[in-house]
């Protein structure tokens, strides 16, 4: 029986509009559809490069916060 695929997969599975990434795990949609076909070597190479993806997101804020930072 084999290992299992190493995954940063947190089951949050939500594709943010601006960056195409998901907001759980940070991959690309075509990351995603092709992990179990990447070796090792290739799923650790993005895995690496998770960290730095965080700041593509922006966030969301909403309530009083968001009408202040929006001037409304």
């Amino acid at each position: 029986m084999s290992a299992p695929i190493e995954t940063p997969c947190v089951n949050i599975c939500v594709v943010h509009r601006e960056s195409g990434l998901c907001t759980g795990c940070l991959r690309t949609l075509d990351e995603i559809a092709g992990w179990s076909g990447y070796t090792p070597e290739e799923r650790r190479t993005i895995i690496d490069a998770l960290p730095e993806r965080k700041a593509l997101l922006r966030q969301r804020r909403g309530g009083r916060a968001g009408r202040i930072n929006r001037g409304g």
